[in-house]
């Protein structure tokens, strides 16, 4: 009966339910929002229009929003907040005291206030573009990094940041995160710590023509960051021709055999040379040295049989030495037994003793009657 009696009289019997909210329009003009409850509303040639929006999903969507606003300001403020950010803002909207959205600039958000409550912090682009640190905690949390850039600067390092190809400035040791909409953030990490660079495998040629390989080492560090990034496209790179012009500029004044002799090092000019122009774009050098020799495989062979020839005539020499001390020593001996007879005799015992061990029979023809009278006479005298 209450339908039969709703169709005459043109009507019609809404039901909304606790998590729901409706826009109702008739003849195409908007009636209003409404809430949970029965509602009843004109629907003559069923021309009564409804709008269902689930309340749990707080971002109001609806092509009627302007038309709301227009007609019924009262009605769409009461059910609706807009959140809205100009073209040097950023917004960080949060529900109940949790990050839901984060608004670049030129960006709207409208959203129910029965799903709320709803806050918003509003974020200076003009003022700088850094983040935080507590905020950047929480919208790490909430994952809500697309509008935001982040850098590490470890112990021991500097960062140079940039904003649109600009320097800003030095960013300390940490963590730094900054707002990236409509502008290109870039940092450089320089490492400030002592470093070594190795300049290897280069080839040059000695003064008695030569070609060798040389291996140079230096030690240095940047003592000027910015003037090393902005001086030269890469400082570590310009140390590394710096090294070999200077030891191309010593080694090549000297012959092979005086690379060898001695510990060859860059001479004092061209190290200063490569210090003063290092300097000049905020890199200190401090120790530079030729660490390896490395020759060509036939040049090695010559000067292995050079090394062993000369090693032979050492032996030689020694050998010489020590044949000359032991003939002197038995022209002594020899003296010794020429002005005492009886030491030659003993001399000849000695002899035959040990050819008496190596043979079976000795048979001795002159006798030993020579040997014995001498030994008598000295016991008599």
């Amino acid at each position: 009966m209450t339908i039969f009696l709703d169709r005459i009289l043109g009507r019609k019997r809404v039901l909304v339910k606790a998590n729901e909210r409706v826009l109702a329009l008739y003849r195409g003009e908007i009636l209003g929002i409404f809430g949970a409850g029965e509602h009843t509303l004109p629907n003559r040639r069923g021309m009564l229009e409804l709008e269902r929006h689930d309340v749990n999903r707080p971002a109001f969507v609806s092509a009627y929003e302007k038309p709301l606003f227009d007609r019924l300001p009262e009605v769409a403020q009461r059910e609706l907040t807009v959140f809205r950010t100009n073209a040097r803002e950023v917004a960080v909207v949060e529900r109940d005291g949790e990050l839901h959205a984060v608004l670049a600039p030129n960006q709207k958000l409208t959203v129910w206030n029965a799903a709320g409550p709803w806050t918003e912090t509003r974020v200076d682009l003009a003022g700088g573009l850094d983040v935080d640190p507590e905020l950047m905690r929480r919208l790490t949390r909430a994952r809500r990094l697309e509008l935001v850039t982040a850098f590490m600067v470890n112990d021991g390092q500097v960062g140079l940041l940039t904003v649109d190809g600009t320097h800003q400035r030095m960013l300390e040791p940490g963590l730094h995160a900054f707002w990236n909409v409509g502008r290109t953030i870039q940092v450089r990490v320089i490492d400030l710590k002592r470093q070594s660079l190795d300049v290897t495998g280069q080839e040059l040629l000695t003064r008695d023509k030569v070609t060798i390989r040389v291996n140079i080492a230096a030690e240095y560090r940047v003592v000027e960051p910015l003037k090393a990034v902005s001086e030269v496209k890469d400082f570590a790179d310009a140390l590394y021709r710096a090294l070999q012009f200077a030891f191309r500029q010593t080694l090549g004044t000297l012959t092979l055999d005086q690379i060898l002799e001695r510990k060859v090092t860059v001479h004092a000019e061209a190290a200063e040379k490569v210090r003063a122009d290092m300097a000049a774009i905020g890199v200190e050098v401090s120790a530079i040295e030729l660490k390896d020799v490395i020759l060509p495989g036939e040049m090695r062979d010559i000067l292995n049989q050079v090394v062993a020839a000369e090693k032979q005539a050492e032996a030689n020499v020694i050998r010489r030495r020590e044949e000359t001390n032991a003939t002197r020593s038995l022209l002594n001996t020899a003296k010794v037994m020429a002005e005492n007879p009886v030491m030659l005799r003993l001399k000849e015992l000695e002899a035959l003793e040990a050819i008496a061990g190596k043979v079976e029979r000795l048979t001795i023809h002159n006798g030993t009657a020579g040997l014995m009278n001498d030994l008598v006479q000295l016991r008599d005298k």
